[in-house]
C-alpha cells in the first residue's frame, strides 16, 4: 500500500515537471545558470553605439558575401549552421576579434549557446548568437532559440547578448537549394522571453542493455 501511495505522489510530481514554464527573461536564465550579468545595449552609451555601428556594417558585408554565390542547403533552418562563417569573416574584415568563445572550463566547444565571442576596447567581451529566417517562418512559434544548462558553459563575462539575424530566401534562378540573404537584423537579447520543456532522455548503453533485446542477429 506504501507503494502505491509513493507512486502516485511520484507521478503527481513528474505530471508538474512536464508543466512548462514561460516567459522567463534571457538575462535572469543567463545569470542562474552562470552567474553572469547579460548586460542591456544602451543608446545613450557611445562604446555601445560604436560596437552597433560596426555590427551593422558585419550584417550589411555578410549579406552581400553570402549573395555571391549563395549557400546551399535543404532546408531555410539549416543554413544557419553556415552563415555564421559569414560572419565571423566579416568581423576579421572590419577588425573586430572574434572567436569561439572560451567555456568556464578554458575549451573551445563549436556547439551550445553562444556562436561567437567579440573582444573590443579594454579587453571587454560580447557574444553574439547567429540566426536565419524566412518570410514564412518569420512570425511562427515554433521553437528556435535554444539554451542548454551546461556544467561546461560558455558564457564567461557580463556581456551583452547580440542575435544577428538574416531573413534568407531561394534564389530560383539558380536552383531549389541555393539561399541568398534578404534583409539583416540585430537584435538585444537582454528581455527575451524564454521557455522551459522539460524532456526525459537515455543513452545507448543502457538503451541496447542486453536484458531488453528481443530479438537480434547479423546481416
Amino acid at each position: 500500500m506504501a507503494t502505491d501511495k509513493y507512486t502516485e505522489k511520484l507521478e503527481k510530481v513528474i505530471k508538474q515537471m512536464l508543466e512548462p514554464i514561460k516567459g522567463i527573461p534571457f538575462n535572469i536564465v543567463i545569470e542562474s545558470i552562470c552567474g553572469h550579468k547579460v548586460l542591456e545595449y544602451d543608446e545613450n552609451d557611445n562604446g555601445h553605439k560604436r560596437l552597433l555601428n560596426k555590427l551593422i556594417k558585419v550584417a550589411k558585408r555578410t549579406c552581400a558575401e553570402v549573395n555571391k554565390v549563395g549557400i546551399i542547403r535543404s532546408r531555410p533552418n539549416e543554413v544557419g549552421n553556415d552563415i555564421e562563417e559569414y560572419v565571423l569573416a566579416s568581423l576579421a574584415f572590419y577588425k573586430i576579434s572574434a572567436q569561439t568563445p572560451d567555456t568556464n572550463r578554458s575549451r573551445k566547444k563549436q556547439t551550445g549557446y553562444p556562436d561567437i565571442e567579440i573582444i573590443i576596447n579594454n579587453n571587454q567581451k560580447h557574444y553574439i548568437e547567429c540566426k536565419t529566417y524566412s518570410q514564412k517562418t518569420k512570425e511562427s512559434s515554433m521553437r528556435t532559440f535554444y539554451l542548454s544548462p551546461s556544467e561546461d558553459f560558455k558564457v564567461t563575462h557580463d556581456a551583452i547578448h547580440f542575435i544577428l539575424g538574416f531573413e534568407v530566401y531561394v534564389d530560383s534562378s539558380i536552383g531549389n537549394n541555393v539561399y541568398k540573404t534578404k534583409s539583416w537584423k540585430i537584435l538585444d537579447a537582454y528581455q527575451l522571453e524564454c521557455d522551459v520543456k522539460y524532456e526525459f532522455n537515455s543513452d545507448n548503453k543502457r538503451l541496447y542493455q542486453q536484458t531488453r533485446v528481443l530479438a537480434e542477429g547479423d546481416v
